[in-house]
């Protein structure tokens, strides 16, 4: 009998050994998994997705270059836009080769080896308007680049465009997984701590404790990371003056208009505001009350617009506004006047009347162009006509 007695804590006591070594080694594990997998969405996900992205956006440098190279009649500027399209080749093949460095899944590879045809077309295609260039044969050269070249680019960027989509479903499945780790890991540390708090209530609490006192670290760490990623989206496609969309945001909702119009035979349209005598300001008064002036027109253009237009800023005075649902220009002409109205109001910046006013042109789809680069220079050429009195004759209703 007494040597039971004596047993039976003694065994409670191995068991509670046993129960502590189980719970230590299932919560090593669980966090072991839990960061693993994290690393992997932080690490290997994000970063196939910048490389993605980098490429894409140096493949339309690339087009964009040849389409300058077409209207360059000067052959120093189309030298230096033959200069540019061959950097932007070597940023593609960089980026392509970078995100062949981190390694495919067999369908990933699949892919990876579709876009490496189409980009062996793409470049062939590409040749062949510089060589038609070359031999002073413009009109075939601008044939060549809109029948084949950009389709092939479209195509290009919608498989990129799949592909980023693949890893950023990839990346939540992720995240689904690692919350599911973590919610088993806290299951099994409160099932097992049930278990030793019935045998040793203070060996088991302090043991809890400590596991909650890593629970809690881990859901901040969590909570921080999911801080830090809104913040890097935030500034990746946002203006840090004045909060407005920046010019990759504004082109990337700009060509989903385009599709969206053309899918449905809609309209688009864009207004490219450009500050008047801005540099007056700044050199009169101090960059200071110059962005004071860009905020409060930032604030103004949201302000009179409708939610549903994107207002950009795309550098230094310059702003952009896309409207979409539009019918015709008159729509273009009501919005417009209203922002005309909204700058022209009264404003003053520590004391110091500032009398804000600008040149706005416009551009409709598919009217003045059939893609985003088309539709931003036309704007930006009646938006020069404005500016130096030379306006077309369906801006001649404008009040400035």
């Amino acid at each position: 009998m007494q040597r039971g007695v004596i047993l039976l804590p003694g065994s409670a006591f191995i068991i509670l050994i046993v129960l502590i070594c189980v719970l230590l080694l299932n919560g090593l594990l669980q966090l072991q998994a839990l960061g693993t997998q994290m690393h992997y969405v932080l690490e290997q996900h994000n970063r196939k997705i910048d490389l993605i992205t980098q490429t894409q956006v140096a493949a339309h440098i690339r087009t964009d270059s040849l389409f300058r190279m077409l209207l360059a009649e000067d052959a120093f500027e189309r030298d230096a836009h033959f200069l540019e399209f061959n950097r932007a080749g070597f940023l593609v093949g960089s980026g392509r080769n970078a995100l062949r460095e981190l390694g495919f899944s067999p369908a990933e590879q699949r892919n990876y080896d579709a876009q490496t045809r189409l980009v062996i077309d793409i470049e062939s295609v590409q040749e062949r308007v510089i060589d038609l260039l070359h031999a002073d044969r413009s009109e075939d050269a601008r044939r060549l680049l809109v029948e084949e070249s950009l389709p092939l680019q479209e195509d290009f960027n919608l498989q990129l465009a799949d592909m980023r989509n693949i890893y950023q479903r990839a990346n939540l499945a992720a995240q689904q997984e690692a919350k599911l780790i973590y919610q088993r890991a806290i299951f099994l540390t409160l099932a097992f701590g049930i278990a030793a708090i019935i045998l040793a209530t203070l060996i088991a609490g302090y043991t809890l404790h400590n596991i909650k006192f890593k629970s809690r670290q881990i859901r901040e760490q969590m909570t921080e990371l999911e801080r830090s990623r809104a913040a890097l989206h935030e500034e990746a496609t946002h203006d840090p003056l004045t909060g407005l969309a920046n010019r990759r945001l504004f082109y990337d909702r700009l060509q989903q208009a385009i599709r969206h119009a053309h899918r449905y035979g809609g309209k688009v349209g864009i207004m490219y505001v450009d500050m008047d005598r801005f540099k007056d300001i700044n050199d009169q008064h101090g960059h200071h009350i110059g962005d004071a002036v860009l905020t409060e027109v930032a604030r103004r253009l949201t302000t009179d617009t409708r939610d549903s237009d994107t207002v950009a800023r795309l550098g230094g005075d310059e702003f952009a506004v896309l409207l979409e649902g539009v019918q015709g220009r008159e729509d273009y002409l009501a919005a417009a006047n209203k922002i005309e109205q909204a700058l022209h109001a009264n404003t003053s910046f520590f004391g110091l009347d500032v009398d804000i006013s600008a040149s706005i042109g416009h551009a409709l789809y598919p009217d003045d162009g059939t893609d985003e680069d088309a539709l931003i220079r036309a704007a930006d050429a009646a938006m020069y006509r404005i500016k130096y009195g030379r306006e077309s004759a369906h801006q001649t209703r404008l009040p400035f």
